[in-house]
């Protein structure tokens, strides 16, 4: 089985994952399976167990169950061509301040090369491309201890563009991205789906998450739904797993959360 497995197969699948930290159990034993060529956001409050999930399917902590890319289970994967067809971006990622804007992308292309080759035509272009994306390029020769925050965050993602994945995992990506560039993101997001590319995020701006394809609501180590941004009964969830302090509505054909005040208590 490889990248080339049938459309139908779901992009990755969580079969029974368990995580525990110590004597506390972060996931009960999560099922779920997400499509390909498609954008699901991962949603719930604090300590639901996003981040958690996200990164045991990615395979970066140790876990009880099954992960499956593209239809085989992740330990099958050969290292390279794993890191070939899943691409990562993680929270507040560390990465030398020394390195070049350009090395630090550069090095989204080390799956595709061979040991100790220099990088191909291929690896610059693709690199280049990545840059462009995120309006990066400009600083290409700076090194990353030179960026404020938003921009070293616009790095990493052009690194984890120009690995050219099928399968983009992104833990809050718009940390730190001020509202113009998180709607940059978003458009990037967007063409990679066109593309039939799979895009996977866990986000706390639940605006921005509500223009996906796919809504993945979680509390305490479990998801409670699973459905399209545009299913009413998604709109519920969400509301529910906030405790109603967010309620979803329609505006100038987008879907929108609006803060809910909690009512004061008075003498």
């Amino acid at each position: 089985m490889s990248a080339t497995s049938a459309p139908h197969t779901p992009a990755l699948e969580a079969r029974g994952l368990g995580v525990r930290f110590g004597d506390a159990a972060i996931l009960h034993g999560i099922t779920l399976a997400l499509p390909r060529a498609r954008w699901t956001s991962i949603v719930g409050p604090n300590g639901a167990g996003k981040s958690t999930l996200l990164k045991a399917m990615a395979g970066l902590l140790p876990h009880s169950g099954t992960s499956v890319l593209l239809g085989q289970p992740l330990p099958d994967w050969p290292h390279r061509q794993r890191a070939q067809q899943l691409s990562w971006l993680g929270q507040n990622e560390a990465s030398g301040d020394d390195l070049t804007v350009w090395d630090v992308a550069m090095l989204g292309r080390l799956p595709h090369q061979a040991w100790l080759s220099p990088p191909s035509a291929a690896d610059h272009a693709a690199v280049e491309q990545a840059l462009r994306a995120t309006q990066a390029w400009e600083w290409r020769a700076r090194s990353l201890g030179q960026l404020s925050g938003g921009e070293r965050q616009r790095v990493l993602l052009a690194r984890a563009l120009a690995v050219q994945a099928q399968v983009l995992l992104m833990d809050e990506p718009l940390v730190n991205l001020d509202p113009p560039h998180q709607a940059d993101w978003l458009s990037i997001v967007q063409a990679l789906v066109r593309e039939g590319r799979t895009v996977v995020s866990v986000l706390h701006e639940i605006g921005m998450a509500l223009h996906a394809d796919e809504l993945v609501v979680m509390a305490q180590g479990r998801i409670t739904h699973q459905g399209a941004c545009a299913d009413p009964a998604t709109h519920r969830a969400l509301e529910a797993v906030f405790d109603h302090r967010v309620a979803v509505r329609e505006l100038d054909g987008q879907w929108v959360a609006l803060p809910q005040m909690k009512p004061l208590n008075r003498p």
